[in-house]
């Protein structure tokens, strides 16, 4: 297969999408005429037009409105947010309106909709361009919630949401829109909801998604020099969660860590670690046990950045324990 970038990807899961079905179209800040803020949406005004393509103001709740207003009336909009920590302003559309319109007309009117963009931290960007929201949404019924690690997923999934009837909220990160990976030539999609174990294992599972699953896979090769044998698993969807392919995989493991970015309290490792004790429970030989990032605003500073998430070491560390602890 060839090598992109996972802008690339996106770029193309779009372009695809748009070029078989009219209805699909793009809008958001700088998507147009900037051919976007990470240039993942360059060349599309060129080819699909500035009725396809739309500029719109700094003003995350007014064109969210206007998508999910258009949604409701047939359409399938794409949103691209510069960052997620913007679309807060947007979260009423998104919470009380794309969510839950179906429930509210009795099943008569949905909301194929598609909100998008860069998710978490980005090196230096400050406390409020560093949050990470998968388990905020996650957390609100009527909503899919995908949070991608990779070009290959990227692309798969993203033509899935956009397919998809319900309103489906999509997570990527800045850090990695000039990744590259394998990608095929050919039409693909990949069913939202479904797991994607990276790396068979037999000691211990590793679980994360997003950009921590760089975290992870390398933590899982450094504990293979130790005769640590990890299994990763990359959750790609949030919501609905595969908890049978974590399950399953703790049932050889026997024990489980989970790997994230986001604030401890309330996350999606929290729901996943009941999850699993709950069903699970006897199959584990030790304490589920999580690494995330601090229990605070990520400060500008570059040795608290780095204090603030979590990295191999740490991970590698708390594994070694987890191999060693009994329930």
């Amino acid at each position: 297969m060839r090598q992109i970038t996972f802008r690339e990807a996106l770029r193309e899961a779009m372009q695809e999408e748009m070029r078989l079905d009219d209805r699909v179209f793009l809008m958001g800040e700088e998507v147009a005429e900037y051919n976007g803020a990470y240039k993942v949406s360059q060349g599309m005004l060129e080819e699909f037009g500035e009725k396809r393509v739309i500029d719109t103001p700094i003003a995350e709740l007014g064109f969210s409105a206007i998508a999910v207003g258009a949604a409701q009336n047939g359409l399938r909009p794409i949103v691209e947010f510069m960052t997620w920590n913007f679309a807060v302003l947007a979260l009423d559309q998104i919470l009380n309106t794309a969510s839950k319109m179906l429930a509210m007309s009795g099943g008569q009117v949905g909301c194929p909709i598609v909100f998008r963009g860069a998710n978490g931290s980005a090196g230096q960007l400050g406390a409020q361009h560093s949050t990470a929201f998968e388990s905020m949404y996650a957390n609100i019924p009527g909503i899919k919630v995908i949070s991608v690690s990779n070009p290959y997923d990227a692309k798969g999934l993203l033509k899935s949401a956009i397919r998809d009837d319900d309103p489906v909220v999509f997570m990527e990160s800045e850090l990695m829109y000039g990744d590259k990976g394998e990608v095929p030539e050919g039409e693909y999609i990949i069913p939202i909801g479904k797991a994607n174990i990276v790396r068979t294992g037999s000691d211990v599972t590793i679980v994360s998604f997003n950009k921590m699953m760089k975290v992870a896979i390398e933590a899982a090769e450094e504990l293979a020099k130790e005769n640590i044998s990890a299994e990763v698993i990359d959750l790609r969807t949030i919501r609905p969660l595969d908890w049978f392919t974590i399950l399953e995989s703790v049932k050889k493991t026997n024990r489980l860590v989970i790997v994230e970015e986001q604030w401890p309290f309330a996350s999606v490792s929290s729901e996943i670690t009941y999850r699993i004790q709950k069903e699970g429970f006897d199959y584990l030989d030790a304490p589920i046990r999580r690494i995330t990032s601090a229990d605070a605003p990520m400060h500008y500073a570059p040795n608290l950045v780095k204090g603030y998430l979590p990295d191999v070491s740490r991970t590698v560390k708390l594994i070694k324990e987890v191999m060693y602890m009994k329930k």
